[in-house]
């Protein structure tokens, strides 16, 4: 049977559907969705919640004259699917397959790169005012979830709407979840009026005054529900946005096409800036993700059938879990511990010590800057041991936050860096492979990488020792643990000696060191002899240990997932030239290249940038032939 999807190849063939075959194509699409992500995985509830808000969407309007800006723009499958991207949607967050965010170089339907919260509503004010000041005419549709009213870049934008700002409508899609379960008062606000015993008495009682009215009552009182709507519209959401200059509308079903279309159609001329309020079900379509939206939000591949995650063949810890678990285990001795996180309290594998300590470990929504300084003032009396548990990439948002608000004040905050490393399937939005160039640059700041989960949990006790602001930086990928090794307390600046040779020195940074020992297995073939250093601290330097090797060597190798302007091996470049040696080494550096580097597989996007044991060993084997003086050289991989 051909699909109705299968007819669609941009958003203005939906002109030729009715609404029953709307309908229909919604479903084609959830089927595709989840067919798709059982394999490739991504973000499910958040896609299976927004199809008919989005088919409606471009049914009303025509894209891409009209522009769609979505928010996050993890929710844009559907938009994908409909804008000439249905035959390659199995490439989803696939080595040169499609984005799992919007792509302007994927479509003239996609207007920007978007991967991070509350930046949609500045975007769209930005390119309204732009399209004023050139006199053009289209409509601008910022798409935002609920959870980005909790960011300070979205409150400061409604601040800025202009009063008679026209043919602009935001979409406030809400379905009471961002990643985790929204916190904080503006997530009251909005659910408020759905759960006031207030209005759900006065409609009780109503409704019984009704029904006593003879002849009428009866059907009155059958009309009780719009009544009740009415009654709870009296203390509803409006006067919230309003203020802020926005003429509301809503709540609206999120799963009802025709009145999504009918409300986009009358709104179409509007003079004044409008909100549209959206109720969506988060995970609809799926009963098991709309039980569960938090660990279908990011969904690993599942069995299509039953809706379970598919087991690992890896059966070791996570670094995020070897970090969660070791944490509340020393929670549960210490009272001083505290941990603060902005909306990532699961991935970060916080959700255990959330449930059993609520007072100490905080939520703050997606407020990135705040949570920083916010943990700082709760570190500030230095009497509890603080500890602000954030992605790289969201990381790149409090800059100032840290500088100022932690570096400066010597706050003895312990930041633990998840997602430090390459992206794999979330792409060039996401990728966490920047955070030792900042914060490299800033006073006061001990930073350091683990290379597996025993050292992590040495780094983070010895961490409350230090008294200084700490970065833990590590990935999300499988390690070992060794439970049987007793934890030793790590002296600050210290690097370690893994294995000794002659003439070459690798330095690997964190899991980079499984990548060094296993070139040095492949150049003792060749009868080269190389010495493996885990530095374990990129601030302070081991200046002492790294000298020696320095003037030891005829090749140094440096080994990083980071990008390379700013990483190790800058440093220890700049190291390198400070040492006054008659004879220096040659030193070659292996790291990500200075681009915007795309999604893919982990293993590809190794092989992509140089980062394998066979190209390492080539690139020594030539340096070791050559007669060089100094050589500093780059060798990342396009």
């Amino acid at each position: 049977m051909t699909l109705l999807l299968d007819q669609i190849s941009s958003p203005q063939d939906l002109n030729n559907f009715s609404l029953r075959e709307l309908k229909e194509i919604a479903e084609q699409i959830r089927f595709r969705i989840m067919d798709v992500l059982s394999r490739t995985g991504g973000h499910l509830s958040s896609n299976l919640g927004i199809v008919e808000l989005t088919i409606a969407l471009h049914k009303a309007f025509n894209s891409p004259k009209d522009k769609l800006i979505f928010d996050v723009s993890h929710q844009s499958y559907t938009h994908k699917i409909l804008t000439g991207r249905n035959l390659r949607f199995h490439t989803l967050r696939q080595f040169e397959g499609i984005s799992g965010f919007t792509d302007p170089n994927e479509s003239i339907h996609d207007h920007f790169f978007a991967g991070h919260a509350g930046n949609a509503l500045s975007i769209s004010l930005g390119m309204a005012k732009s399209r004023d000041l050139q006199g053009l005419s289209y409509h601008l549709l910022p798409i935002l979830g609920d959870a980005a009213l909790t960011c300070g870049l979205t409150l400061e934008a409604m601040n800025n709407i202009p009063k008679k700002l026209k043919n602009f409508i935001v979409i406030l899609n809400d379905n009471a979840m961002a990643i985790a379960k929204n916190v904080g008062a503006i997530t009251t606000i909005l659910s408020r009026f759905f759960n006031s015993p207030t209005a759900n008495h006065i409609y009780d009682e109503l409704s019984e005054i009704l029904s006593k009215i003879p002849g009428y009552g009866k059907t009155l009182s059958i009309q009780g529900n719009k009544i009740k709507e009415s009654m709870k519209n009296l203390i509803s959401t409006a006067p919230f946005f309003e203020q802020f200059g926005l003429s509301y509308v809503g709540p609206i079903d999120g799963h009802d096409i025709k009145k999504l279309i009918d409300t986009f159609e009358a709104l179409k001329n509007q003079e004044r800036p409008t909100l549209v309020h959206v109720l969506t079900v988060k995970g609809q379509g799926m009963k098991r993700a709309i039980s569960n939206p938090i660990p279908y939000h990011g969904a690993k591949p599942f069995d299509r059938q039953t809706g379970e995650f598919l087991h690992p063949k890896n059966p070791n810890p996570t670094f995020p879990k070897i970090f969660g678990k070791h944490l509340l285990h020393l929670a549960e001795k210490d009272p001083s511990i505290v941990a603060v996180t902005p909306a990532m309290p699961v991935g970060s594998c916080l959700d255990a010590f959330m449930k059993k300590y609520p007072n100490r470990c905080i939520d703050v929504g997606i407020a990135e800057g705040h949570s920083v300084t916010y943990a700082s003032g709760i570190a500030h009396p230095k009497n509890l041991k603080v500890i602000v548990c954030i992605y790289s990439t969201f990381l790149q948002r409090a800059f100032d936050n840290i500088y100022h608000d932690v570096c400066i004040q010597k706050s003895p905050l312990i930041f633990a860096i998840d997602r430090a490393g390459l992206a794999s399937g979330d792409g060039v939005t996401a990728q966490g492979i920047y955070d030792i160039g900042f914060l490299n640059a800033m006073p006061n700041i001990v930073i350091v990488q683990p290379r597996d989960g025993h050292v992590l949990k040495e780094l983070l006790e010895s961490a409350f020792e230090w008294n200084l602001p700490t970065a833990i930086r590590y990935p999300n990928l499988k390690t070992t643990v060794y439970e049987e090794k007793k934890i030793e307390k790590r002296s600050l600046g210290k690097g370690e000696v893994l294995s000794k040779g002659k003439e070459v020195t690798l330095i690997a940074l964190g899991h980079m060191v499984d990548l060094a020992l296993e070139t040095k297995e492949l150049l003792l073939s060749k009868g080269i002899e190389a010495t493996v250093i885990d530095p374990v601290f990129i601030k302070p330097l081991d200046e002492a240990l790294f000298a020696k090797y320095l003037l030891k060597s005829k090749v140094v190798v440096t080994l990083e997932e980071h990008s390379l302007k700013g990483g190790l091996g800058s440093i220890i470049n700049s190291f390198a030239i400070t040492q006054q040696s008659s004879s220096q080494p040659s030193i070659l550096n292996f790291g990500i290249a200075d681009i915007c580097v795309p999604h893919g597989d982990y293993k590809e996007l190794l092989e992509k940038f140089g980062l394998h044991k066979e190209r390492i060993a080539k690139h020594i084997e030539n340096s070791l032939s050559k007669a060089s003086n100094c050589l500093l050289s780059s060798c990342d991989s396009l």
